[in-house]
């Protein structure tokens, strides 16, 4: 590894990479708009909720680089497979940073977002314990043996629930002390939507994680069968949105459904070329900007309702 290449600032904001924190993000604010349609937030403890967050994001990207490294899955990423979206971080395939430095920062992101869990189970709020526990099991494991949720196609459900209506769920809990079920079915969409985020992006790393064994939902259907997999999932989350109005949710909820004009377009691109990574990544960015627009569409239309 060359010294020349080394970059500790670097190598950190590509493990936060903010691109994919989004989704954690969208979970949050959507969980916040949930518990401010029904009163005042208490600022100071969304701050420690968003903030043990990002850290638990930042040591779950820093601990799977790891265990990708060592799988040989992202040694094995083909040039032309490369995109902004997906391949992992690189952090140690480049040299930004060496193991001894990326397990540093996965430690502290653990420590730090389970300290921010214990504060606000001993302080606010004790029933988000095993919200906490979930995420951070679910982080860990999702690269870590011996569960290892990414390599045996667990991966996809496991970030879908996280992703959707567990994170929404410990944020409205985390301010209002309460769980309505409702809260949970209104982060499904987004859950599916993060989810079929995750599947898109498991395209271009097809080759290098099939000779890896990694065996994601893509790997596993084949790119064909993959890109059908993620219309279904698209189709699912936009049909939940529409129905929630029905289940008796305000129904300004419906501006979720901004979502779908990205959502179709990422459909479509894919289904046309699921083999090819260059006609790819602009529908990752569409299924990224997708499952964004639901959650602040959702989220003003809940404040809208109140």
């Amino acid at each position: 590894m060359p010294e020349t290449t080394r970059s500790f600032g670097a190598g950190f904001w590509r493990l936060a990479d903010p691109k994919i924190s989004l989704a954690s993000f969208a979970s949050l604010f959507l969980g916040a708009a949930a518990a401010a349609a029904g009163g005042p937030l208490h600022w100071g403890w969304l701050a420690v909720t968003v903030a043990g967050i990002f850290a638990l994001e930042v040591a779950k990207n820093a601990s799977g680089e790891v265990f990708d490294y060592d799988s040989g899955t992202d040694l094995a990423i083909r040039p032309e497979d490369r995109s902004p979206f997906s391949g992992g971080k690189r952090v140690l395939v480049d040299g930004l940073l060496s193991r001894g430095e990326t397990w540093a920062i996965a430690v502290a992101g653990y420590a730090l977002s389970v300290a921010a869990g214990l504060g606000i189970v001993a302080f606010r709020e004790p029933r988000v314990l095993w919200i906490g526990l979930a995420g951070v099991a679910c982080a860990y494991f999702y690269h870590a043996p011996p569960l290892r949720l990414a390599y045996r196609g667990l991966g996809e459900l496991a970030v879908a629930l996280c992703y959707g209506p567990l994170i929404a769920a410990g944020a409205y809990l985390v301010q209002r002390g309460e769980l309505p079920v409702g809260i949970m079915v209104l982060g499904i969409p987004l859950g599916l939507l993060i989810g079929a985020f995750l599947i898109i992006n498991e395209f271009p790393d097809y080759l290098a994680d099939r000779g890896s064994g990694k065996r994601t939902l893509v790997v596993r259907l084949g790119r064909v069968g993959g890109s059908r997999l993620f219309a279904l999932v698209v189709g699912s989350a936009l049909l939940w949105s529409l129905l929630l109005p029905i289940a008796g949710m305000p129904l300004p909820l419906l501006l979720g459904l901004l979502a779908a004009a990205p959502a179709v377009a990422a459909v479509r691109t894919l289904l046309r070329s699921p083999e090819v990574t260059a006609a790819i990544v602009p529908a990752q960015g569409q299924a990224l900007l997708a499952f964004l627009l639901y959650a602040v569409g959702a989220g003003i239309g809940l404040l809208l309702g109140a």
